[in-house]
């Protein structure tokens, strides 16, 4: 869809995303453990709310409407109804509409799709925020809680750990298709790693800069074939996950007539121009015929973006994908027409999707990288894309900034995806 009126990012702001390995976080051999405590889900996302205010000047009582992408706040911190949980971060936020969306990891995509929407239909300043806290329950638990994204009756028997089992499935099958050799597809996870120790807000920041292709293809103690399913076992270790991550972004849309009455300029802001969104049933990959080589809903939410921007593939010049695992990144890259089928892998080992090649991809970090708080990462790309365009990725800042760039959000196993298309007009 093409927005029915303009709309303009103006600004925002991420908490550090947290968790294991991260210097910050706080659990039993750390220092800290039984005197300080890990910010909540509620910490999370009004940090990030109050500061996005700030970053995009504009004040609390200006603010029309909010809205929350979260997943699994009720199974990981016991809490929903999270709009009321954003008309607490500031007194002026109260007696205001804020909802929230879910759409397994794609939450946040869709509450800014939401957003845009509302913007659109006459609002002039919205306020979205995607969070999530995810490190409270051990890791088993964890993954039962995040398999709720999948048909859950019918794909948690396949693996304690249902997502990283599926994604294997998916690694396997396109390794079997195409050759793939093992060290392309964890080129994912060392440009990845080397992205986020230029980072200092991403969950590996501090042990990013250490991983290599050697540390990142070979099973050992530090980095295990983890699943329980022998049939899928030796396509994935924890190197090719997304880390369980806590944290928050947020960003402010405006209207023109709001940029306008703020005084601001085409040069302060980057426009959204388009946007798609997808979803496909949820038990279709349960199906015996499923197609593990394509991620068909990306494509045709890319497709929906794509037509509605008048862009071709070829002209984005930066990206935000969803690397929840390796190969994700890499289907991604076939999804969205940046690479044929077969070739995604081989593109992303090539260096052409480093921050200094031809179409840098994840700048931050990434899932892998920068962390994957679930609901957080599709409010997340579309900030590291508007950082990216006005000059303000310090380490790892594009050059020359950016004018043309996509982020594409997936939910579950590709069940639900919004891909965004952004421009910056420049001075």
């Amino acid at each position: 869809m093409q927005p029915a009126r303009p709309v303009y990012i103006l600004g925002g702001a991420h908490t550090p995303f947290i968790g294991k390995f991260h210097p910050d976080f706080i659990w039993k051999g750390h220092p800290d453990f039984g005197s300080r405590w890990n910010p909540t889900l509620e910490e999370h996302l009004q940090r990030a709310a109050r500061e996005a205010m700030a970053a995009a000047a504009v004040e609390a009582r200006q603010i029309e409407r909010g809205f929350v992408g979260n997943f699994t706040g009720e199974c990981f911190s016991k809490q929903g109804h999270l709009g009321a949980v954003l008309a607490g971060a500031h007194p002026d936020l109260r007696g205001r509409p804020h909802v929230r969306l879910e759409g397994a990891c794609a939450s946040g995509g869709l509450a800014l799709a939401a957003a845009v929407d509302a913007i659109g239909a006459g609002c002039d300043l919205t306020l979205v925020v995607g969070a999530e806290v995810q490190t409270t329950v051990d890791a088993k638990e964890g993954a039962d809680f995040l398999a709720r994204a999948a048909a859950y009756a019918l794909q948690r028997p396949m693996d304690p750990f249902t997502f990283p089992c599926l994604f294997a499935r998916r690694a396997r099958a396109y390794r079997e298709a195409y050759g793939a050799r093992p060290e392309e597809i964890a080129a994912v996870v060392v440009k990845a790693h080397h992205n986020a120790a230029k980072n200092p807000l991403a969950h590996l920041h501090a042990v990013g800069a250490s991983m290599t292709l050697e540390k990142a293809i070979t099973p050992t103690p530090k980095n295990p074939q983890f699943l329980e399913n022998g049939e899928y076992r030796a396509y994935l270790t924890v190197a090719d996950c997304s880390p369980v991550s806590d944290g928050a972004s947020a960003v402010v849309l405006a209207s023109e007539p709001a940029l306008r009455r703020l005084g601001r300029t085409l040069s302060d802001v980057v426009e959204i121009i388009a946007m798609g969104v997808a979803t496909d049933a949820l038990d279709a990959p349960a199906a015996p015929d499923f197609d593990l080589l394509h991620l068909s809903t990306t494509a045709i939410a890319a497709a929906g973006a794509y037509a509605a921007a008048c862009v071709k593939p070829e002209e984005i010049q930066i990206a935000e994908v969803h690397d929840c695992f390796s190969i994700a990144e890499v289907l991604m890259m076939e999804a969205l027409g940046f690479a044929a089928p077969g070739e995604g892998a081989r593109l992303v080992a090539s260096g052409a999707t480093a921050i200094g090649g031809r179409l840098p991809v994840n700048t931050g970090g990434g899932l892998i990288g920068f962390g994957h708080p679930v609901g957080a990462t599709g409010v997340k790309q579309a900030l590291e894309i508007f950082r990216q365009m006005l000059g303000r990725s310090g380490d790892y800042q594009v050059r020359p900034a950016p004018r043309l760039g996509l982020s594409a959000n997936m939910g579950g196993d590709d069940r639900t995806a919004v891909v965004t298309i952004y421009r910056h007009s420049g001075a």
